[in-house]
Order: structure tokens, then sequence, then C-alpha cells
């Protein structure tokens, strides 16, 4: 989706909250920036344990890039990295239970039920 540069930033944070809220990924405190990032049209970072996010809309996209944004998608992959976080941290994680991993794999299954369709005979 084409958006003018003056509300991108703007469009962005709005599709990034609906994604949110869809994915039931309610608890977390957002904040959003829009500056120069390298090699990126967003980035994500997620400090899991104290439910703080901060997402990054890149501000200067290189020419070649720009034919290629789009803010409702790259609002979408943000937010889906949101919801595959806490199984990415804990993959990262040196000392990890069973347990984690297998209340991680609940919660985004459980997340994931509410997304995915279901096959009605």
């Amino acid at each position: 989706m084409k958006v003018k540069t003056p509300n991108k930033f703007k469009q962005f944070k709005k599709y990034f909250i609906q994604y949110q809220e869809l994915f039931g990924l309610i608890g977390y405190k957002i904040y959003f920036k829009h500056e120069p990032i390298d090699a990126a049209f967003a980035n994500i970072i997620v400090d899991q344990e104290g439910m703080v996010v901060t997402v990054i809309l890149n501000s200067s996209l290189p020419v070649k890039d720009k034919p290629h944004e789009d803010i409702y998608g790259t609002a979408k992959h943000e937010v889906i990295h949101l919801l595959v976080g806490r199984l990415s941290d804990y993959a990262q994680s040196r000392y990890i239970r069973k347990l984690d991993i297998q209340e991680a794999e609940e919660e985004l299954v459980r997340r994931l039920e509410r997304l995915i369709p279901s096959i009605k005979p």
C-alpha cells in the first residue's frame, strides 16, 4: 500500500496497533520511532521481561527500496515478530526449562487458534 510520506508513520502505527490487538498482544507498552535504520523497512525491539516494545519505522529508505514499501505489510510483519518473540528469546537463552518452552508454545498456539479460520464440514 503506497502511503504519502507525511501520513506514513501515522498509518504504520495505526496498522501495528490493529494487528497487535487482533493477535491478542495487548499486555505490552509500545513506543514508536520514525528514524533512519540500516537495511530494513522497520525493526522491533522487545523487552519481554518488562513487556516494553520499541517499533522503529525507517525514515530514510534507499531509493531502490521505495517501490517495495508497504506500510500495512510492514506493520503486520513486525507484529508477527512480537507474536513469536517469547519463543525466540527462549531459544536464545542459555538456561531454559522445558516448561517455559511448553508455556510459550501453548501461548502461541492459542493465539493462532483465534487467527486461523476453522474448516467447517
